[in-house]
């Protein structure tokens, strides 16, 4: 499980970087831009805390690959909560990133010449 924790970490911070690269080709409108903002940043912190926890814990019956045991139902909880609520989210993202990004690419192009 730590290893999860640690590659997500990884995978958290590409998207990140990926994300703030395209950010300012987004057309989408002030209120949609601060929207997946706070999607972004929930959705990655909820993937790296849920992971963290269920890597000390030794618990996440939702991760059975990465060796997740039955745990408490608190745990039990608190990582369910966190990796349905994180899926949400990213799908959100993705959605909302990818339709201000085909409204980028739509738009007429007037190409200078020198």
């Amino acid at each position: 499980m730590a290893l999860s924790a640690h590659l997500e970490g990884i995978v958290n911070g590409i998207f990140l970087m990926v994300l703030g690269i395209i950010w300012t080709r987004l057309m989408l409108s002030p209120a949609w831009l601060r929207i997946a903002f706070w999607l972004t940043a929930y959705g990655t912190f909820a993937n790296l805390v849920a992971v963290v926890v269920a890597a000390i814990t030794g618990y996440g019956k939702m991760m059975p690959i990465a060796g997740g045991q039955q745990g408490i139902a608190f745990i039990e909880g608190l990582i369910s909560f966190l990796l349905i609520s994180l899926s949400l989210c990213m799908l959100a993202i993705c959605v909302i990133v990818l339709t201000g990004f085909y409204k980028y690419m739509k738009q007429p192009r007037v190409e200078s010449i020198s």
